[in-house]
């Protein structure tokens, strides 16, 4: 079976694919290289080494969440919006560790850096849910961080085991989204 051609793009889609099976943080150019069944050296004629990779998978993993969330919220607003927004990062942090990871904590690297426009479109989808809310334009940022850590915590605790009582964790999470919506409803100006 011949060997798929490498560039920069397949490269950064069999790391984002691999770091969702070993973790973000294992993710490196010799386990990489093994996967694609190339020499290590191969690889840095596609990426500048590990530090490039995992900024690559960063900025692919937050278009393709921003995507997710952009997709799942469309047509839909207040509550519906907010509760579809929730299930998507949470199946996105379910489906894909390695990539959230990298989310996560990625930071841009400069001005003309891929993941500047990738964050305001993922910032973007979840401002659109919010504005169904109509905060005070002050409030608005805190909803946004508060949205993204609450879901993004619960699915990360519930992908690492940590729900391990009686209570089904999907009622947990309706919960979670149904408090979360009373919350802003509150918060209404």
């Amino acid at each position: 079976m011949p060997r798929e051609r490498l560039g920069p793009s397949s490269v950064t889609r069999a790391a984002a694919d691999l770091a969702d099976e070993v973790g973000f943080e294992r993710l490196g150019m010799g386990l990489l290289a093994r996967r694609l069944l190339v020499r290590t050296p191969s690889l840095y004629k596609h990426v500048g080494g590990r530090a490039d990779l995992a900024h690559r998978v960063a900025v692919l993993a937050t278009t393709e969440l921003g995507d997710a969330l952009r997709d799942a919220t469309q047509g839909v607003a207040g509550s519906e919006a907010l509760a579809a927004a929730a299930r998507a990062l949470r199946t996105f942090v379910h489906d894909h560790p390695g990539r959230y990871a990298a989310v996560s904590t990625a930071r841009p690297v400069g001005a003309g850096d891929p993941l500047v426009p990738a964050r305001r479109r993922l910032l973007g989808s979840l401002t659109a849910v919010l504005h169904g809310y109509r905060l005070d334009p002050g409030q608005e940022l805190h909803a946004l961080r508060m949205v993204r850590s609450i879901v993004a915590a619960f699915a990360t605790t519930e992908t690492a085991g940590g729900f391990q009582v009686e209570v089904d964790a999907e009622d947990s999470f309706t919960w979670m989204v149904t408090f979360m919506d009373n919350g802003l409803r509150a918060a209404r100006s």
